[in-house]
């Protein structure tokens, strides 16, 4: 079994920079892909950032060249880096860890980018 609790959200003003972490308990941590993920009000669960096990790393579009995803696989954490933070950036951000058979999320927390 994984548990997943993120901190590090908040309230930030447009330009800004929000680091967020994910402590992940179990063993499982460095077979399974991190990756966060965030839901704005209204909408859909999108991915934000994706690194596998072996440390490939993915983005959307949106985020690209302002957001940094990391995993530390001694203390188990996963990290996203968040600069030039703009007001389409707030939204709830969800840890998750996936693999081919099953997936983990964390509870969430805030990030609200506004002046």
């Amino acid at each position: 079994q994984v548990t997943l609790v993120e901190s590090g959200g908040g309230l930030v003003q447009p330009g800004g920079s929000l680091g967020l972490s994910c402590a992940a308990s179990g063993s499982v941590f460095g077979l399974y892909a991190a990756a966060w993920y965030r839901q704005a009000p209204g909408s859909q669960r999108d991915l934000v950032a994706r690194v596998t096990s072996t440390g490939t790393t993915t983005y959307a579009d949106s985020v690209k060249g302002r957001f940094t995803i990391a995993r530390d696989y001694v203390q188990n954490m996963v990290y996203l880096q968040m600069n030039s933070l703009k007001p389409e950036d707030t939204a709830v951000y969800y840890c998750n860890l996936a693999s081919s058979s099953s997936t983990y999320w964390g509870q969430g927390t805030q990030v609200t980018v506004s002046s």
